[in-house]
């Protein structure tokens, strides 16, 4: 295997690999080779490296490791390589490849540090390059934290330039002009003369020549696609319905399944009868699986119907039963024994607090369910030796090495096949569906089965967003805030979903107070306290984890103290605000919507948030007006800067979206429990921002940052306190606790 060289310090090491008559090329991190997939099966005198880019005489491959939710990565991914490999990104194959280390996601370990996302001081750095090291060793292949495209965006772009300079070597030793003499084209390296080698041509060239590697990416003002208005590779398929998600997976001889877990999510099964449920039309057996059974039929409806037939005795879990129990279970953790963490503390809060009319207010936010379009689903066939597995998922590793687990089948002889999905949310960085769906395979092997959870079982055994719940104090004194003291308190969901996933880091749990104790304010007297409440219902990642609801309790409990300052909500976010992005962003928000402070008009009512979160500065404004069938949401005005944006229609799809999310989760949606069993188990119960509450967007991405960040989920934090903001506005009345259909109905 050739050698390949290192480039700089934090970048990557470039190699090829020959692949059967094609050429494969793949970036590594710099300390250390990784273990290459495709090391096995290689035939004499072939050499590879973990590849993002395989061409054969056949065609074109990108691998794009990320997981597609909804988001668009796969797209994002595919023109990252496609800009420097100097292709049409239609024109490729993309594969999400096999799980493996050399896919590692260290920019997601990175950013889950007890550092505000601003701090780029010389601690802070240093650990965020030791925590690149770690994930880099463990080989944590993960999709979320919007933290794709900031990690990969530098490795995939020199794969395609890798890719481009090799091909163009091999051109120019097979023509024996100087490769100073040729460029590429579409996929082609062009002779001087005009003519015209297609990549395909020269795969077998390029995979017998060392490859480049000392390799120069093309500048912005050169860029052909990135940076510009492009059309996602999806699109095409999404709008016509032929898009094909984990769901749609038909196999020959396939049988279908179901499952029917404890309504109290972890508890346990006492006793069962299924002769009822074996009795009925298409049913095949019945199978004990994690949590509950299952039904393998002859089809999913004949599933679902036998799953309703079984009679099960349930054991009950071990959290409270119902929703006023576990609200007085995290009132009664906002105590010094639950204390976990306190990484914002500046001035002097006691005396300040003491020393002027103290401003005091309570914020609720409840459990919230993913509630993805697409039910979780999985299809697997366990043969004697090998695992097969057809799903959507953001944790690949981590599925394959359930497979092996499960059946005993080495991790080696795990096949998955990630397809997209047709949402997340964060839901399918949990990976227990696909385990039970390995279990019911395994009961019949030989036989692909696919398990598809009902509507209703993806709502009540979901991992929900935590409930979460905040205290303030404040003072304010000449009309500006001067004291700023929030508690927050919730079940620790690092320790849960973590616990399940991976493994629970050491430390503070910076997550119980993301989107509080980072935010860039110059508060004189200023202190934000994390308290982890005992577990409740096991809880996940939910779009902005944390943030989602702690930006909510902080800009709310400011926009208290500014109002009670008598200050403009604006002015004085502007005054206190201490980093630059941040402070462009707020002006920027502000000049999109005409900010002025002036009253603009009769019922009528404007707000403002601003939320710094995965690294990315957010500020929404938001008008409402006050009808005779209730609020109205009129305009919604989003800046943010994420550094350089390499795909603007996306981003600017995602700004919108995760703006409706967080708006239409705040107006509708809860998760109540009683006797340990959700009371929301379908959308008519859950219902989201529909069509007619939807208002219209108005967005700018300032592009000015220094580091490139992602964008799916940072507008969701500030939608809530802003929308909260602006019904005070018009109505004088404010709203602490989510969601706010309990308190006004919107029109």
């Amino acid at each position: 295997m050739g050698r390949a060289r290192t480039i700089a310090r934090r970048s990557f090491l470039i190699g090829s690999a020959a692949i059967a008559g094609g050429v494969a090329f793949g970036a590594y991190f710099v300390t250390r080779p990784t273990p290459n997939p495709l090391l096995d099966g290689l035939a004499e005198g072939e050499a590879a490296l973990t590849p993002f880019v395989k061409i054969t005489p056949d065609g074109i491959t990108l691998i794009v490791p990320r997981a597609d939710v909804g988001q668009g990565i796969a797209s994002t991914q595919a023109m990252l390589i496609a800009e420097e490999l100097d292709i049409d990104p239609g024109m490729a194959t993309l594969d999400p490849g096999q799980p493996h280390r050399a896919y590692f996601n260290g920019t997601v370990a990175a950013d889950g540090l007890s550092f505000p996302g601003w701090d780029k001081g010389f601690v802070a750095e240093t650990v965020r390059d030791l925590m690149m090291n770690v994930a880099r060793l463990s080989g944590s292949q993960f999709t979320g934290g919007s933290s794709s495209t900031a990690d990969l965006h530098e490795t995939l772009r020199r794969a395609g330039a890798t890719a481009r300079e090799t091909l163009k070597a091999a051109a120019a030793a097979r023509t024996r002009l100087p490769i100073s003499d040729l460029r590429t084209e579409e996929g082609h390296v062009v002779l001087p003369d005009g003519g015209r080698i297609a990549y395909t041509d020269l795969a077998a060239d390029a995979a017998v020549i060392a490859p480049v590697t000392d390799v120069a990416l093309r500048p912005a003002s050169e860029w052909t696609r990135l940076g510009k208005p492009y059309q996602r590779l999806d699109i095409v398929a999404k709008s016509t319905g032929t898009q094909a998600y984990g769901i749609d997976v038909v196999l020959p001889g396939m049988l279908y399944a179901t499952v029917r877990a404890n309504p109290g999510r972890g508890g346990g099964l006492a006793d069962y009868s299924a002769d009822a449920a074996l009795a009925m039309q298409g049913v095949q057996s019945v199978v004990e699986v994690n949590e509950g059974l299952a039904v393998i039929a002859n089809n999913t409806w004949f599933a679902f119907q036998a799953a309703q037939a079984l009679e099960i005795d349930w054991l009950p879990p071990d959290y409270p039963a119902s929703s006023a129990e576990m609200w007085q279970a995290l009132s009664d953790a906002h105590a010094d024994e639950f204390r976990n963490s306190r990484l914002r503390d500046e001035g002097d809060v006691e005396r300040a607090l003491n020393r002027a009319t103290k401003i005091e207010s309570e914020y609720r936010t409840p459990f919230l369910a993913h509630a993805a379009l697409e039910p979780l689903s999985a299809t697997v066939l366990v043969e004697k030796n090998r695992v097969t597995i057809w799903t959507a998922t953001q944790v690949p590793h981590v599925v394959r090495d359930a497979a092996a687990e499960v059946t005993g089948i080495d991790a080696a002889n795990v096949i998955l096949h990630a397809l997209p999905a047709g949402g997340s949310f964060g839901r399918r960085l949990d990976h227990d569906y696909v385990v039970q769906a390995i279990q019911i395979a395994a009961s019949m092997p030989g036989t692909p089965i696919k398990t598809t959870w009902s509507r209703e079982e993806d709502m009540s055994h979901d991992f929900p967003r935590p409930l979460h719940m905040a205290r303030g104090r404040g003072t304010v004194e000449d009309g500006r805030v001067v004291a700023f003291d929030l508690d927050t308190i919730s079940p620790s969901l690092v320790a849960s979903w973590f616990g399940r996933v991976f493994i629970v880091p050491p430390g503070p749990d910076a997550m119980l107070v993301w989107g509080a104790f980072d935010q860039p304010y110059a508060i004189p007297n200023y202190r934000v306290t994390g308290y982890a409440a005992p577990p409740l219902v096991p809880v996940g990642s939910w779009r902005s984890p944390g943030a989602c609801s702690n930006s909510f309790f902080h800009e709310s409990f400011l926009s208290e103290l500014i109002h009670a300052a008598g200050a403009d909500p604006l002015e004085e976010r502007l005054r206190l605000i201490d980093h630059a992005d941040s402070r462009r962003v707020l002006e920027a928000v502000g000049e999109m919507a005409s900010w002025s402070g002036a009253d603009i008009g009769p019922r009528r009512g404007r707000g403002v948030a601003f939320a710094y979160t995965h690294g990315v500065p957010v500020a929404e404004v938001i008008d409402v007006t006050l009808t005779e069938q209730g609020i109205r949401i009129d305009e919604v005005w989003i800046a943010a800067d994420c550094g350089t944006v390499f795909d603007p229609v996306n981003a600017e799809a995602q700004l919108t979206g995760a703006a409706v999310y967080g708006l239409g989760h705040a107006m509708n949606c809860e998760l109540t429990y009683e006797n340990h069993a959700v009371q929301q188990t379908n959308f008519d119960a859950f219902e989201g921002m529909r069509l007619h509450h939807t208002p219209r967007f108005h967005t700018q991405l300032l592009g000015l940052a220094e580091r490139v960040r992602g964008i799916g989920e940072p507008a969701t934090a500030p939608a809530a306190p802003a929308l909260a903001d602006a019904i005070f506005a018009a109505t004088g009345r404010r709203l602490r606790e989510m969601p706010f259909n309990k308190f006004v109905d919107f029109a």
